[in-house]
Order: C-alpha cells, then structure tokens, then sequence
C-alpha cells in the first residue's frame, strides 16, 4: 500500500460534530487501511482552501454545517476541483439523503450515526482512493 497515512478532513460548524465522527472513526477505521490523520475545519473558505492545498484523501462534511451547509460545499468542490477526492455528506434525516444527489457528494450517512455503517462507508471511499492513486 502506498499511502503511510491517510489524510480526512472534517468540515463542520459544531466542534463536537468533529470530536464525534473522530471517536467514532479512531485511529483506522479498518484494520487493513493506513492510519487517518485528521485536519478540521469549520467554515466554507477555510474548507475549500484545504481542499485546494491538496493531499485530502476523503472530506466528511456536516450537512446541516452554517452558515455553509456540508451540500452547497461539496457541490462547488465537485465543481472547482479536478480529481476531487471522495466526499461523504453527513445529513440530519434519512429523508434528506436524496438531497446529496444534487450535491455530487460519493456517499451520505444520516444522522444519528451507525458507528458500524459509518466506518464501513468511510473505510470504502477510503479504499476506492488508494486505489485510484497513482504509483511511483
């Protein structure tokens, strides 16, 4: 495996969203993955200039974020960014998860979240991007 760590930003308003989906997700959210490194962010421009500095392997955004919401940001990350690294839109009901479609987001989790589910879905975009990285 290339990659010695793995780099997942998290972009949200809420501190204790962040905290939340680090204990949930831990050092490795699967055991054959590289560790995760996590950088937080908590508004849309300091999300986006992260995202253009690169070497973010996955972006866990906060649907319900403001005054940004995680949709509106990832939509323009799909839009602004060649290569986009996957994005997993957190949303606050099941029913919103058709709304990530508009969003281009790679996956949705809803709230409240399923540690099992969520690690399982972060642990697939997560594989999905060593996969698509190129080797040296």
């Amino acid at each position: 495996m290339a990659a010695s760590a793995l780099n997942v930003l998290l972009y949200s308003d809420d501190s204790n969203f962040r905290a939340q989906v680090m204990e949930l997700l831990g050092p490795r959210p699967s055991a054959e993955l590289p560790r995760v490194e996590y950088a937080q962010t908590a508004t849309e421009g300091g999300t986006i200039e992260r995202m253009d500095a690169g070497g973010i392997d996955l972006a866990i955004l906060d649907g319900e974020a403001a005054p940004a919401g995680g949709m509106g940001v990832c939509r323009q990350l799909k839009d602004e960014i060649y290569n986009c690294p996957p994005i997993l839109l957190v949303v606050g009901r099941q029913a919103d998860a058709w709304l990530a479609t508009w969003s281009r987001a790679d996956d949705v989790a809803p709230l409240p979240l399923d540690p099992l589910v969520f690690a399982e879905s972060v642990a697939g975009l997560l594989r999905r991007r060593i996969a698509a990285l190129p080797t040296s």
